[in-house]
């Protein structure tokens, strides 16, 4: 902020916009202002557990979003569900009232197509080691991030859009998995194997559970899908045929990556558990809101209309 103060002598959004429209961020004279939005641009990212540029990237690739699966495995299930949609949320809002209203240069589209093409690598790679539930949801979070920045890397309306889409979509998804966590963490399931027997205790949340993770990898015609479905629609539509390449690649290895969910969801309907679980029964607000989340991510793919209509006048507005 401050290199960015000093280079334009403003602070305020409506200020920098009008200073910074149309300015292009190449040269010796504007190495202050590129520095200050790079700097912004990765303490935004990190936040967000995207994968962010650094000039010590051997290190960066180690340590800027290692952050992410201990602090989700640590953190109560409460504070995990929070950190992984709340600062998402705002810190999208501020990346899209900094970066498009203010100055959207091509660099700033290069440093958003670097990140997006990191996380999605690194968070499908990633999970596919994982056997802990929540550290399996931090690398799917960061695949995701990578996935939703795909928005920003078109610098258009139809990017926005999509990227709005994408959070809605996520924030549900999420929200559904981590009351699942929440419903079962009395009974301390940890290890995604430890699902086996819920489908003998209780086979709507065992079906519900299902659902939620066959979205999260993206599987048609759960809203998952849809999401990454308007994302790399975007991206194809503003030229950005490798991004979207990349985009398909690790969403098939996402999927692999994920083939102990099919296994579990076998083992929870079909193969008698070789260790049975007491599963304590799920309290009213927590059924409700599952009820909910589960419900638009089965019912986006025939309705999209009411968000789709409602994230294109948010994009719309973004721009006027």
């Amino acid at each position: 902020c401050s290199m960015i103060y000093g280079s334009t002598g403003a602070t305020h959004f409506d200020q920098l916009a009008k200073i910074l429209t149309g300015y292009e961020i190449t040269g010796a004279q504007s190495s202050g202002i590129f520095l200050g939005i790079l700097f912004i641009a990765s303490g935004f990212l990190f936040k967000i557990t995207a994968r962010t540029p650094s000039p010590s990237d051997s290190i960066s690739l180690l340590t800027q979003y290692m952050w992410a699966p201990d602090i989700y495995e640590g953190s109560p299930t409460p504070v995990t569900a929070f950190l992984s949609i709340a600062p998402k949320i705002s810190i999208f809002a501020n990346i899209s009232r900094l970066f498009i209203v203010g100055s959207y240069g091509t660099t700033l589209q290069e440093i958003f197509f670097f990140c997006s093409i990191a996380s999605m690598i690194l968070g499908a790679l990633a999970a596919m080691a994982q056997t802990k539930v929540k550290r399996l949801l931090a690398y799917s979070s960061i695949g995701h991030v990578g996935t939703i920045l795909t928005g920003f890397s078109c610098g258009t309306i139809e990017g926005i859009q999509s990227l709005l889409i994408g959070i809605f979509i996520y924030a549900s998804m999420t929200i559904a998995a981590f009351a699942i966590v929440l419903a079962l963490r009395q009974t301390r399931v940890k290890y995604i194997a430890d699902f086996g027997a819920l489908a003998k205790m209780n086979p709507i949340l065992a079906i519900t559970f299902s659902i939620t993770m066959f979205s999260y990898i993206g599987i048609p015609p759960l809203a998952g899908f849809c999401s990454k479905f308007y994302l790399f629609f975007a991206a194809l539509s503003c030229g950005a045929y490798f991004l979207a390449l990349v985009g398909v690649v690790t969403s098939v290895i996402s999927r692999w990556a994920a083939g102990r969910l099919p296994r579990v969801t076998k083992r929870m309907f079909f193969d008698t558990p070789r260790t049975w679980i007491l599963y304590e029964p799920m309290d009213r607000d927590k059924s409700l809101l599952l009820a909910m989340t589960s419900s638009f991510i089965t019912s986006f793919f025939p309705y999209p209309s009411p968000l789709f209509s409602v994230t294109h006048q948010m994009a719309l507005s973004s721009y006027l």
